[in-house]
């Protein structure tokens, strides 16, 4: 797995329904490191090949959350699901509630005073072709912070019964003071510890649920 990150300052996410479980352990060192209000990006680009056939990584996929491995996502609904009848395709659109894990010392900043996360993913499934394109966004606290993640499970080019999963984030933070360091551990915590835990939950499920991988 190659999981690569960057922050740039200024200027310039599924799959993870992963967030940041570890965020209000750094949030505290990142506020008292940065003061001022200077925007910035982080990105993460990851690879990843699972040792088993795309049906059954993408049926544990979908049934991935909740689960007992990750007890910050409480639930993901289903909000929309339909099939193109002439390619085939199916398309849903689930709706993910995270729990809010900032610490509530930092929440007396007004618009981190919500109890949940909610991150919004729109999925293609494409069986004949064997590949699953996924989109996901943050639908909370839009006004300081653009996340941006695209995703896709295939059958890998290396060995038919294996799956590549291939994973592009980015987040864009603008705000200022506290809540502009806040925002940044925020988009680090969750482009990159999310994305290795959401990882190492798959991987459980599928030797779980399949046994041992193809070699």
């Amino acid at each position: 797995m190659a999981v690569k990150g960057r922050a740039t300052l200024p200027g310039g996410c599924s799959p993870s329904f992963s967030l940041p479980c570890k965020l209000g352990k750094f949030a505290a060192g990142a506020a008292a490191r940065r003061r001022g209000g200077r925007g910035m990006g982080v990105t993460v680009d990851v690879r990843q090949v699972y040792r088993y056939p795309f049906e059954q990584v993408v049926a544990s996929y979908l049934h991935k959350y909740p689960s007992p491995m990750e007890k910050h996502v409480t639930a993901v609904k289903t909000m929309e699901e339909k099939t193109d009848l002439a390619t085939g395709i199916i398309y849903r659109r689930r709706i993910a509630t995270c729990q809010n894990v900032i610490p509530e010392i930092l929440r007396k900043v007004s618009v981190l005073k919500v109890s949940d996360i909610y991150l919004e993913e729109e999925s293609w499934l494409n069986m004949q072709e064997r590949n699953m394109v996924m989109k996901t966004h943050c639908l909370t606290w839009t006004q300081y912070a653009s996340l941006s993640e695209e995703s896709v499970f295939r059958e890998s080019l290396e060995n038919p019964n294996w799956t590549d999963f291939i994973q592009k984030g980015k987040v864009s933070v603008t705000g200022a003071g506290l809540l502009n360091c806040v925002l940044e551990t925020f988009a680090q915590t969750f482009l990159n510890q999310g994305v290795k835990k959401g990882i190492k939950i798959m991987e459980t499920l599928l030797q779980e649920q399949c046994g041992c991988p193809f070699s």
